[in-house]
């Protein structure tokens, strides 16, 4: 693990602030290693919010075998407010990364990357303390505009907030409603789109994401 980037206590202010400070340290350039492992991440909450449940799976490339898997519970550290949903879910991914004995090469999250009024979503921060490349898969939009992507499954069109492309809205299946894909850390748009349709299986979304949602929700476990 890299050493901590900054305190989990703060007031929303305060995490807004240190949002716009982290962003400029995002790298929207490729730097990965040979890919050998994608981990895919996300979080569900239990007893009504109280306790946050991060789910990690870890699958073998390729093939996407899944090799490893972890799910971490602990007390909800930050009420959801838009925009600030990385201090909220962020802390109990790492330490679910924490229990993995295989250390991923790219990390898709279930979650926007740089796609986020202050260019800090979730994959994004959590890219930054995992120094690992990392790609924000979201299922619905949280800032900037589109047109429609084309129908068919891999068709994709920008997503623009202001004169600055922050994502790509992806047809991963066709006949359904697009997936919101953007750089989290260490990799560009253009290589985090070809990696998750590479990973793309039967439905909406790529096979790291899936799986981890299944086990997020309890639907895996």
């Amino acid at each position: 693990m890299s050493p901590p980037l900054h305190d989990w206590h703060l007031a929303p202010r305060q995490a807004m602030a240190l949002q716009k400070q982290l962003a400029g340290r995002v790298e929207r350039e490729d730097r990965l290693a040979p890919v050998r492992h994608i981990a895919g991440v996300d979080i569900g909450f239990e007893q009504d919010g109280e306790i946050t449940r991060a789910a990690v799976v870890v699958l073998a490339w390729p093939g996407l075998a899944v090799v490893e898997q972890s799910v971490h519970r602990e007390p909800t550290r930050m009420p959801y407010i838009p925009g600030l949903l990385s201090f909220r879910e962020v802390p109990a991914t790492l330490a679910a990364f924490e229990t993995l004995a295989v250390r991923p090469e790219l990390v898709m999250v279930d979650g926007q990357g740089i796609a986020h009024p202050r260019r800090l979503g979730v994959a994004a921060h959590l890219g930054l303390w995992l120094d690992l490349p990392t790609i924000g898969v979201a299922k619905s939009r949280l800032c900037g505009r589109h047109k429609e992507p084309g129908p068919e499954r891999g068709d994709w069109t920008p997503l623009v907030d202001g004169d600055e492309t922050i994502g790509a809205v992806l047809r991963s299946r066709s006949g359904v409603k697009p997936v919101y894909v953007s750089s989290g850390h260490r990799i560009s748009l253009a290589t985090a789109l070809e990696w998750v349709v590479r990973c793309l299986g039967r439905t909406k979304l790529p096979e790291p994401t899936r799986l981890a949602d299944r086990l997020a929700s309890r639907r895996g476990k």
